[in-house]
């Protein structure tokens, strides 16, 4: 009977008017987000600017193209148009999700949670029928125009918000946010010039509040966006939620595509009627797309390999976010297993690391001036992550063997201070940092926290 039902789940159909307005509404967004990157100089600051970049583990060999990146940024906003209006959409989609994350893989330095997210979004866009209906393929060929698609294909959307959520709900629960009220504590006072929250914001109270009330939204309104009763007051949340998100914190656009992306939770109905409006605005027939046909797809070997990808895209989300557990200590202070798994403003973290070249044969040594080769935010980033520092120490043994040094081993001194709380020792000063190397295994050169 189980089989039964889930299998009819599964070939259920409803409106693809959701997902059209997803897929347009997400492609104005990466259009704005990307426009913006451009217009603060941001291209040259992150990515033209620095001499030395760090990257990702396996990614080493995918590095910044020089004055070719704006080239790269052209695609990414202009596949992100066609996107939007749903023209080659299967190719455009493709193209964006390649120079999207290609953007993001750069350097590390620059990694947020909201640009994976974008990342592992539109790759799953890849495998869903979002050009179907309201696009211009759509009006193009009438024999690829639907009016109905199966109703996992929105579902899958709704599931990744979901997870999304609950998961950045469940890294709150940790006693940093709920029984000290960190890292809200130390960045809500600054923000006192804010009109009429300024003053509040020095409250002890405040701080709890905004803390436990955090952890409640994120954690239930995944629920109360599925739930058609609690629907309405769900998005006043998510609206109230990330304007004052935004208001409070620099972290771009990432607020209003949540917002947007929420919509995905409504009835067709109120999608239609978006459409509507937008049909009005730009003179467009919406009833040319109303064909009354539905897309099924067939037992095809194509659509077991789709499936099998989607299965296995879930399950990585799904399990991904607790990879910490396989390694010891604070995860805050190791940051093992902390990128990709939504654990999202948690930690205050300042430090600084010194490092010191040593000829392992004579014993000369010389410390080095982080600024000749790292920025100011490139210092700021590596100083606290570990994998970093070890990165830009093999960049700094690599590139004074080129200048004639011999026997190099590197030492660091550094310093952390996590959450308010005072400095402590990072990275063992004794280990010479050329014998170690990034990867999967427990980094036991990190000093207990």
């Amino acid at each position: 009977m189980q089989f039964h039902r889930l299998k009819y789940e599964f070939s259920e159909t409803t409106s693809a008017a959701p997902l059209a307005l997803f897929r347009i509404l997400f492609g104005i967004m990466m259009f704005i987000s990307i426009v913006r990157f451009w217009y603060y100089g941001w291209i040259e600051k992150f990515y033209i600017e620095p001499k030395f970049f760090f990257s990702y583990y396996g990614f080493d060999w995918l590095r910044p193209l020089g004055e070719w990146t704006y080239l790269l940024f052209i695609i990414c906003g202009l596949s992100s148009i066609l996107v939007a209006i749903g023209y080659k959409y299967r190719l455009s989609i493709v193209v964006f999700f390649l120079s999207f994350t290609y953007i993001e893989l750069m350097d590390k330095t620059t990694y947020l949670n909201h640009y994976y997210f974008i990342s592992i979004l539109s790759f799953l866009m890849i495998f869903l029928p979002a050009s179907v209906y309201y696009s211009m393929d759509a009006r193009a060929d009438k024999t690829k125009a639907y009016e109905y698609i199966p109703r996992w294909t929105i579902d899958c959307i709704k599931l990744l918000l979901g997870i999304v959520y609950f998961y950045a709900g469940l890294a709150k629960l940790q006693p940093d946010w709920m029984l000290r009220a960190m890292p809200l504590k130390i960045w809500l006072p600054s923000k006192y010039d804010i009109p009429l929250l300024g003053n509040l914001l020095h409250e002890n109270w405040v701080h709890y509040a905004f803390s436990w009330g955090g952890a409640a939204y994120d954690l239930l309104i995944p629920f109360l966006l599925i739930n058609k009763r609690t629907r309405g007051f769900a998005f006043v949340a998510v609206v109230i939620f990330h304007v004052l998100t935004r208001v409070l914190f620099p972290i771009g656009m990432f607020p209003y595509i949540m917002i947007v992306s929420a919509l995905i939770f409504f009835d067709p109905s109120v999608h239609h009627k978006i459409l509507g409006y937008i049909s009005n605005i730009l003179k467009i027939d919406k009833t040319n797309f109303d064909n009354r046909r539905a897309l099924a797809y067939s037992n095809t070997s194509a659509t077991k390999f789709r499936n099998s990808i989607l299965i296995v895209f879930f399950v990585i989300q799904i399990l991904l976010p607790f990879r910490f557990l396989a390694y010891p200590g604070n995860l805050f202070w190791t940051e093992q297993g902390f990128r990709f798994s939504w654990r999202v403003m948690l930690m205050e973290k300042a430090g600084y690391a010194n490092f010191k070249i040593v000829d392992g044969v004579s014993g000369k040594r010389f410390y080095v001036n982080n600024s000749d080769f790292l920025t100011a935010q490139q210092q700021k980033m590596m100083s606290t992550q570990p994998d970093m520092i070890v990165e830009y120490a093999h960049f700094l043994g690599n590139k004074f063997a080129l200048d004639g040094h011999q026997n190099i081993e590197i030492y660091v001194e550094s310093y952390v201070a996590l959450n308010g709380r005072p400095s402590r020792p990072y990275i063992n000063p004794n280990i010479d940092l050329m014998k170690v190397s990034d990867g999967f295994e427990n980094k036991e050169w990190i000093l207990p926290y």
